[in-house]
Formats: C-alpha cells, sequence, structure tokens
C-alpha cells in the first residue's frame, strides 16, 4: 500500500489498515486520527508533524521513523517498535506504551504525562527534557 493509497481509502472514511505495509512512507502531516494501524510496518516512515490522536498502533514497526512534533496523545501503542524513532517534540500524552521498544529513540522534549509506561524499553533513548508527570511504570534507564 502507497501512502497515497492510504491517505485516499482515510478520506473515504476506511480506518482499518492493520498490517498495512507502509515502509518508508511520507506521511508528513498526514491526519490519521483513529486510524488503527496494528501490526503496520512503518519503519523509516516520515510521520512528523502527523496527527494520529486516539489511533491504535499495536505491535506495530516504526523503527527509524520520523515523528517529530506528531500528536499521539492517547494513541495506542502497546508493543510498538520504536527502535532509534525520532519522536523528538511529540505529543504521547496519556498513551499506551506498554512493552514498547524505543531503544535509541530521541524523545527530547517528548510529553509523555499520564502515559502507560510499564515494561518499556527506554535503553538509550534520548529523555532530555521529556515531560513524564504522571507516567506509570517508568522505572529508569
Amino acid at each position: 500500500m502507497t501512502a497515497e493509497e492510504l491517505l485516499a481509502a482515510y478520506a473515504a472514511d476506511e480506518r482499518n489498515f492493520r498490517g498495512a505495509d507502509l515502509m518508508g512512507a511520507n506521511l508528513s502531516g498526514a491526519d490519521l486520527r483513529e486510524a488503527r494501524l496494528g501490526y503496520a510496518d512503518l519503519s523509516g516512515a516520515d510521520l512528523s508533524g502527523a496527527y494520529l490522536r486516539e489511533a491504535s498502533l499495536n505491535r506495530a514497526f516504526l523503527s527509524e521513523a520520523d515523528l517529530s512534533g506528531a500528536d499521539l496523545s492517547g494513541a495506542s501503542l502497546r508493543g510498538v517498535y520504536l527502535q532509534e524513532a525520532n519522536l523528538q517534540e511529540a505529543n504521547l500524552s496519556e498513551t499506551d506504551l506498554q512493552e514498547a521498544k524505543l531503544e535509541g529513540a530521541n524523545l527530547s522534549e517528548a510529553n509523555l504525562s499520564e502515559a502507560n509506561l510499564f515494561y518499556a524499553n527506554f535503553d538509550g533513548a534520548n529523555l532530555e527534557g521529556t515531560n513524564l508527570e504522571g507516567s506509570g511504570g517508568f522505572i529508569g534507564l
């Protein structure tokens, strides 16, 4: 599936993109609120500034993806793969990041307030200036 096909289907009220292959797709600034992208491959995708509020990305592959400035507030990211991803200044407030893999991710200045971080792996992640206020399960690096 191409980025253009996904955006056209989304505009036609489709929300289920479970398992879609969107590796390297350019979805910068896209409005994908409430999209279901579980198990989708978005490795290396450009989602900078994307609007993904309340989206479901459970077990999605977002390694090396650019999510800088993206709004993922309230999204379900349980078990998501975000190794080496750029989440600088992303809004991840109230997200479910339980069991997420964030090794080496850039989370500088990101908002993770009220996020569920139980069993999330932040090894080598950049958390400089990250807001963790009220987040549950964060046990440090």
